[in-house]
């Protein structure tokens, strides 16, 4: 049994297709099929059962998986901490951000830690919070920038800090001269307004959806969208509300902008985490850029 075997069958596994396995692995799919019959002759078990469209793991497949991924993080530990002995300044972090979020924190943050770890490698995975905590749950990422609540066990994070929720009005809407004198607005008076929100699918919808319906009203959606700054257009031009993070309602555009405004206290806030895979280990470059992000979030949020 060789290790790269192990690796095989855990892309087979996460795949369940023998040609998409084989383009991630970066072989051959014959030689795939391969190494799979001759690790399952060696076992004397079958990892897979195979049919025309996927394959799906047998009860042995999936005890294998189970240990297979054990081996395989002990070999990157290994590998991890026998580089960080050897006090090397280069590595490698792959970073997992969502999209809308990602765009207005990573410009402040990257530019700090290429300047401090100029030799340090980052490599960025962009994609919904969803497939963002199976990502970095598999060990796809190091550490990926999500909001709380996390779905799977599996993640452990650290905070970086709260962010207030927003409220994003046209600029012609009867409720945007309360951003002249501070007044502040109530969740509660937006249940009969026309709602534009993010797609299913995105962390941020989840939690408009939830704040709307705590309290007390099923948000009336008109237009949907996967883009933050869709959505942000769309409200300017008149064709509903919509909440905002606030790092996203501070970011300058030149137009199209609606008209921010603060909700009544105590206000809707989501928090912003790094989070990575339980019992993971983050090397040293990983830890330097959680630490990082943590002190500019921490500076971004005094401003």
């Amino acid at each position: 049994m060789e290790l790269r075997q192990l690796q095989y069958v855990l892309q087979i596994a996460a795949e369940k297709n023998f040609s998409r396995a084989a383009d991630k692995l970066h072989i051959a799919q014959p030689s795939l099929s391969q190494q799979l019959s001759k690790l399952e002759k060696e076992l004397g078990v079958m990892l897979f059962q195979r049919n025309t469209s996927s394959v799906e793991l047998t009860y042995a497949g999936s005890k294998f998986v189970e240990q297979a991924q054990i081996i395989i993080d002990g070999v990157e530990l290994l590998r991890q901490e026998m580089s960080d002995i050897s006090e090397l300044r280069t590595g490698r972090v792959v970073v997992g951000s969502m999209p809308i979020t990602g765009a207005h924190l990573l410009p402040h943050v990257l530019p700090v830690f290429k300047q401090n770890y100029p030799e340090v490698e980052i490599s960025l995975l962009e994609d919904s919070s969803m497939n963002l905590e199976k990502l970095t749950a598999s060990g796809q990422t190091d550490l990926s920038l999500l909001s709380l609540p996390l779905e799977i066990p599996a993640l452990a994070y650290e905070e970086l800090g709260e962010e207030r929720i927003d409220l994003a009005v046209p600029p012609e809407h009867p409720l945007a001269k309360r951003s002249l004198d501070g007044t502040k607005t109530s969740l509660e008076e937006l249940k009969d307004e026309p709602f534009i929100v993010l797609k299913e699918g995105q962390g941020f919808r989840k939690m408009t959806m939830d704040l709307c319906r705590n309290a007390g009203f099923e948000p009336k959606i008109v237009f949907e969208s996967n883009n933050m700054e869709t959505v942000q257009s769309l409200v300017a031009t008149g064709m509903g509300v919509t909440l905002v993070p606030h790092f996203i309602a501070r970011a300058p555009r030149s137009e199209f902008v609606p008209v921010y405004l603060p909700l009544t206290d105590p206000a809707p806030s989501r928090t912003l985490v790094v989070a990575y895979r339980r019992g993971r280990y983050l090397s040293k470059a990983a830890k330097a850029f959680v630490e990082t992000f943590k002190s500019t979030v921490s500076e971004l949020t005094e401003e």
